[in-house]
């Protein structure tokens, strides 16, 4: 089969042909048509990502495919199978053995780009939110990044929850996706004062931040008391330092989330979390935003452009037809 293996953090992947994989007991084996690109997959090429796989291993975090065969003790799944898998790696080949708890079964009306695109971005910012800010309907939230593959989810599920939804993204276009998405409230971080426009606004009962830096100070100092920050990721590449004595004084709480590590420690709450999620997708009542579909051979092409941040919502790779 054909994947986009990496063999070391000092150079880039490249694509290798490589047996196809039989699953191991427990496991499922997917035929892959198409994986959902993340920023976690930039991190995991220099080997700074807390969940990076040991060298060698094929990228590709989230799936979505067929079920081609099944291993000793899987009972819940058989062969033909419509499946999304968050893996954790092997996402970017025509075929990948995964833990068959990681799988959910997807509705006949879910396409595969949607299906590749869905877990962690729509998982990551739904636990956030309803697990573990407890936003309430009425409450005003700012999401930073909000044109992002987390960002515009934030954005969507906010409203669903009965939130008045501020974005905050750099420039029209990407404004405009987060309007799109549902969005009341737009800041341009090239050109506006993010601090100045939440206070006209009067201010955040909580914070989205999948961006760190000056982002994050600036919106740090437009909480409201008790609010709620939640810490998706850094994609600025600057980890804000945090003032103790400043979230005493505000009364603010600054909330940790990782959604891939609720699988080893509470993975019943990611289940029923993506089980709500599947349930308003098919309400139609969300709608994955994918920017990119581009086919295998423009992986590299796909990779940067989560680097240069010149997508919205998500990129998918297109593996092959099913």
């Amino acid at each position: 089969m054909r994947a986009y293996q990496l063999t070391s953090h000092d150079s880039l992947p490249a694509f290798a042909d490589l047996p196809i994989p039989d699953p191991a007991p427990g496991e499922l084996r997917v035929r892959i048509a198409a994986c959902g690109l993340n920023f976690a997959d930039l991190l995991m090429l220099k080997g700074t990502y807390q969940d990076t796989p040991a060298l060698p291993f094929v990228m590709g975090l989230e799936v979505a495919g067929v079920v081609d065969a099944v291993g000793d003790g899987v009972s819940d799944f058989a062969p033909g199978d419509r499946v999304a898998v968050y893996g954790g790696q092997g996402g970017l080949a025509e075929y990948g053995c995964f833990p068959a708890e990681r799988a959910v079964k997807l509705p006949d009306g879910m396409s595969w780009t949607d299906a590749a695109a869905f877990q962690i971005a729509y998982g990551t910012s739904h636990l956030a939110l309803d697990h573990r800010a407890r936003l309430q309907p009425g409450e005003t939230l700012l999401v930073l990044g909000a044109a992002g593959g987390v960002g515009l989810t934030a954005v969507e599920i906010g409203k669903l929850m009965g939130a008045t939804v501020v974005a905050c993204a750099r420039g029209a276009d990407k404004l405009e996706a987060a309007k799109a998405a549902g969005a009341d409230h737009l800041i341009d971080a090239k050109t506006q004062d993010i601090r100045e426009e939440m206070k006209a606004l009067g201010g955040a009962d909580v914070v989205y931040d999948p961006v760190g830096g000056d982002q994050f100070t600036a919106a740090f100092r437009s909480c409201k008391p008790e609010a709620r920050i939640l810490t998706i990721g850094f994609a600025s590449g600057d980890v804000p330092q945090i003032k103790a004595n400043h979230l005493l004084v505000k009364n603010i709480s600054v909330l940790g989330l990782y959604w891939g590590g609720y699988l080893t420690f509470k993975p019943q709450v990611l289940t029923g979390s993506l089980a709500q999620l599947l349930d308003w997708h098919a309400q139609d009542r969300l709608h994955p935003h994918v920017s990119h579909a581009l086919p295998l051979d423009q992986v590299a092409e796909g990779m940067e452009l989560l680097r240069t941040r010149k997508s919205t919502g998500k990129v998918v790779i297109t593996i092959q037809d099913l």
